[in-house]
């Protein structure tokens, strides 16, 4: 089956579920057992949850797995990918320009623990060889990278990784499946903020992890469980039902924000657009190879390169809400410097060319007219 076809189908069988057409919500925290020692696919609703299953066989489906698994958050799947690969005395080598939330998990919580976090401009996979060290454990990628739109070849680094004897993981929220699948290109493991693109609608709290290896299910499972950061039914039926439209909902994302990247790009009161859809992005022929289309996010840094100048823009907006998230139907304005990067140090922002008048925006599926009009009035004298 196509894609969109198993976005729909895969990961439910209405003939288990009394005909029902779509997968019910199993509100409940237990389930009954008809005799001591009976041995039950499902017993309490921390380790395991019809709804919940569904969810996860679609995704495993559709990022080419043979695993999927649903967490409360995707910083929760982060962390469980984490503590599943790296111990005390582990190094972990992770792309430099990467969302601010794994940024303080990793330094500020996983450096303390005891485990080494390098930094590396991954751009150039020959720079990886430097990076590893006998103890290196685990590679954590993101491409397109947050909030810059970094490109990193996951087929090469994998191969390299894979030579050394490390894991490879890859945060494919920007792209979703639809776009790529990094599995396929080499990963081992992919994990997704569902909260974004996957649900889709701005409703849900929720994370994902796609493997194909069985120890590593098993591990990474294990931590499912006994950790018990899981989602409640609600949000995998919600997350479910979101992922049915994710390639009507990306074809339009990345049609309207193809569009706005151009149109920003001719505009004077913006200095810089990252988009990998633009023929001037160095890492565009990578993205053309690696991704179906070049996704729906789209950061820029304004020619008055100050706070204030961002403030006054993302005010002036009507369609784009200022919010920290991405990745709904409607149009979200970030200011990555305070927001979703907040919490990194000046020093290593100002290393990565993230701005105080650079702000992130992800394109929604409003009409194009109505969105480039509402991004003209806002950058207007």
């Amino acid at each position: 089956m196509k894609f969109a076809t198993r976005a729909i189908h895969v990961g439910y069988d209405s003939a288990d579920h009394n005909r029902s057409v779509m997968p019910p919500l199993y509100q409940t925290s237990a389930f009954a057992f008809d005799h001591v020692g009976e041995d039950l696919r499902y017993a309490y609703a921390r380790t395991g949850n019809p709804t919940r299953s569904a969810l996860q066989d679609c995704l495993a489906s559709l990022e080419d797995a043979r695993h999927g698994m649903a967490f409360a958050s995707g910083m929760a799947a982060i962390d469980a990918v984490l503590r599943a690969c790296l111990k005390p005395g582990d190094e972990v080598v992770a792309v430099a320009d990467l969302y601010g939330g794994a940024y303080r998990l990793l330094t500020r919580v996983l450096e303390p623990a005891g485990v080494k976090v390098r930094f590396a401009d991954l751009s150039d996979p020959a720079r990886l060889e430097a990076a590893i060290t006998p103890a290196t454990r685990l590679l954590w990628l993101e491409s397109p990278t947050n909030p810059l739109l970094g490109m990193v070849d996951i087929a090469a680094l994998s191969a390299i990784a894979h030579r050394h004897g490390v894991v490879v993981a890859v945060d494919n929220t920007f792209a979703t499946p639809y776009l790529q699948r990094p599995l396929s290109l080499g990963a081992d493991i992919v994990v997704h903020s569902a909260t974004k693109y996957l649900g889709g609608h701005s409703d849900v709290l929720l994370g994902l992890v796609a493997v194909n290896d069985d120890k590593l299910h098993h591990d990474i499972r294990f931590l499912q469980n006994a950790a018990g950061a899981v989602p409640g039914p609600q949000d995998c039926f919600l997350t479910l039902r979101g992922i049915k439209t994710l390639a009507l909902r990306m074809e339009r994302h990345c049609d309207n924000a193809e569009r706005v990247a151009a149109w920003l790009a001719g505009q004077p009161k913006v200095a810089k657009v990252y988009y990998p859809g633009l023929p001037e992005h160095p890492g565009h022929e990578l993205a053309r190879r690696q991704m179906r289309r070049f996704g729906g996010i789209i950061s820029i840094r304004l020619a008055d390169d100050s706070r204030e100048a961002a403030s006054r823009v993302a005010q002036r907006l009507k369609l784009f809400a200022l919010a920290e998230s991405l990745g709904g139907v409607e149009s979200l304005v970030n200011h990555s410097y305070t927001m979703s990067h907040g919490g990194m140090p000046a020093e290593q922002k100002a290393a990565l060319g993230i701005v105080e008048g650079g702000l992130r925006l992800s394109i929604g599926i409003e009409d194009i007219d109505d969105i480039l009009a509402d991004l003209g009035q806002a950058l207007a004298d």
